[in-house]
């Protein structure tokens, strides 16, 4: 009876030391990973006021007489596309219209489930100069106060994915249909 006391104890000691390693040394980086998309996913589909999601796309790295970009943003109050030429971004047009909170929470629940915050998130410290120069780029952010808290980009080159795992066209495509006539705008730019 005692020898099996003994080991008995031995085996429950072992067990207990066993699990107090992996809370140690095992637990946390899939936690934290998880926990940090579901914090940007709620980020995503927030409809508080000082909310907004924005997409940026510029044409291929040529002159700057010829060189183009545009960029829409939708929040709770308002849809804004503005298009520019040159590296200094003149503004050639923008429009602005109102917005409301349904459609808005409508929009960002449609950008949620077509991926948009799905990709391997910088520290913010991200360069996109010089990328993808005969291609385009895009640039997909989540704003609070008008200041990025996520940033996410890809491109239309081969070798420069970029951090956004999620279909580009897709996303692109619901931005633009934020604002009617925004197809003029962006087919007046040569992109």
């Amino acid at each position: 009876m005692p020898i099996i006391l003994v080991i008995l104890v031995i085996v429950v000691s072992i067990v207990i030391l066993v699990s107090i390693a992996r809370a140690l040394f095992f637990s946390g980086g899939a936690t934290d990973t998880v926990a940090e998309a579901d914090t940007t996913q709620q980020a995503l589909v927030s409809t508080s006021l000082n909310r907004s999601v924005e997409m940026s796309v510029r044409g291929p790295i040529v002159a700057e007489e010829e060189f183009r970009s545009y960029r829409i943003t939708v929040s709770p109050n308002e849809r804004t596309i503005r298009s520019y030429k040159g590296y200094t971004k003149t503004v050639i047009e923008s429009r602005t219209l109102g917005n409301n909170i349904a459609a808005y929470d409508e929009f960002v629940n449609a950008l949620d489930l077509a991926n948009m915050t799905k990709g391997t998130q910088s520290d913010g410290d991200y360069n996109v100069q010089g990328i993808c120069a005969t291609g385009k780029v895009y640039e997909f952010r989540l704003l609070k106060d008008g200041e990025p808290i996520e940033t996410l980009w890809t491109s239309t080159c081969r070798g420069s994915s970029g951090t956004l795992e999620a279909s580009a066209d897709q996303l692109s495509t619901l931005f633009i249909r934020q604002i009617p006539d925004a197809k003029d705008v962006i087919r007046n730019l040569s992109l």
